[in-house]
């Protein structure tokens, strides 16, 4: 059992959707043939979140909550809480009802962003005292931990501060498809205005990076435009010119594989990387490598009225801890109605996995 990575799961907002979510990906047997889990969280919100699996899955789990890692059984069928009791149960609206619950209806609020918050420096303060292995995190609102005086504007940056991380990344995952981001929470303003050599270089090396920390020997490197068809030549926008060609020099001349050998046009770039051309590509700003990734991962069956698919893995390059996320928010308005899906979540641990044993190689 040593052999397996110890994987440290939040549960994200206990308003929203990553409760119900962990219960379903933990229901899989097979995932504990690969890792040792753990959930980080409060067991007022697992039990509820059981209770729904219960009456509309029929999963039936057991909840093991600790206060130290050494306390955990890591079995399947029993879930190892790390219980930090945060939440209340009477600050739960219990609305499960003969197998047909409905929605917390809550949405975003100080008390589950203070929570969601506490469960991702807990597993952060876990990983850098390598009491677990990697760390994987449910979603939690960006306005609900602003609400609780925390202000971040997401994940990254809040594990960027507590493990003293000065150069890092995103990287969106989705099987063959990979980005990362110049860029990420800023207006497209200001986007534009930090594209600049720098910033372009370490992301290009972080993402060889990257990829190699995932079993890539050599990675071929896509750099995207900013502008349309790469600025043609200066008419349409220079900063091709004058930011992102002398970034992708200096990084071809450390020897990382770039096959295009200069900005790729934005427009085809993913469709090349979806068809093997790339193993990464390098995006200006945060919606120009979000939107493939979605448009490839989430999968909405119209004539059922459901999603098949919210399949992507967020993770961040760069810390000296192993990061990985669902790519997904909170879902507070159908969060326990028993229909959230686990695919996503998943990916994340598979990824988390994948990293831990390499790392350890």
């Amino acid at each position: 059992m040593e052999n397996k990575p110890i994987v440290a799961i939040t549960m994200g907002d206990p308003f929203g959707n990553g409760p119900e979510i962990t219960v379903k990906a933990l229901h899989d047997p097979k995932l504990y043939e690969t890792c040792r889990p753990l959930v980080v969280g409060d067991a007022s919100c697992m039990e509820y979140a059981l209770e729904v699996a219960r009456k509309v899955s029929g999963i039936e789990l057991q909840l093991h909550p600790i206060q130290d890692v050494k306390e955990a059984t890591f079995q399947y069928g029993t879930i190892d809480l790390m219980d930090l009791g945060l939440v209340k149960p009477e600050q739960i609206p219990h609305n499960v009802k003969e197998g047909k619950p409905a929605p917390f209806g809550i949405g975003a609020c100080a008390l589950g962003g203070e929570a969601a918050f506490q469960y991702v420096i807990k597993v952060i303060d876990l990983a850098m005292k390598k009491q677990v292995d990697a760390t994987v995190t449910n979603a939690l609102s960006k306005e609900a931990i602003n609400m609780a005086g925390h202000h971040y504007s997401g994940h990254t940056e809040i594990y960027a501060e507590y493990t003293h991380t000065e150069h890092y990344t995103m990287m969106l995952a989705h099987e063959n498809l990979r980005v990362v981001h110049v860029s990420t929470h800023v207006s497209l303003r200001e986007a534009i205005e930090r594209v600049k050599k720098p910033r372009v270089l370490e992301v290009i090396r972080i993402a060889n990076a990257g990829c190699k920390a995932l079993g890539i020997k050599q990675p071929k490197v896509a750099v995207a435009g900013l502008n349309p068809h790469c600025g043609e030549g200066g008419l349409f926008g220079r900063e091709e010119i004058e930011e992102i060609q002398p970034a992708i020099d200096e990084a071809m001349a450390e020897g990382i594989c770039i096959p295009d050998k200069k900005p790729t046009p934005p427009d085809t770039v993913f469709s090349k990387a979806l068809g093997g051309w790339y193993d990464i590509v390098v995006c200006m700003y945060h919606d120009q490598g979000h939107i493939p990734l979605k448009v490839k991962g989430f999968v909405y069956n119209h004539k059922l009225g459901h999603w098949d698919a919210v399949a992507g893995v967020n993770i961040t390059l760069g810390l000296p801890i192993i990061r990985a996320s669902v790519d997904h928010g909170t879902g507070f308005g159908h969060a326990g109605n028993g229909g959230a899906n686990e695919l996503s979540l998943q990916n994340a641990i598979s990824y988390a996995i994948q990293l831990a044993k390499h790392r350890k190689h």
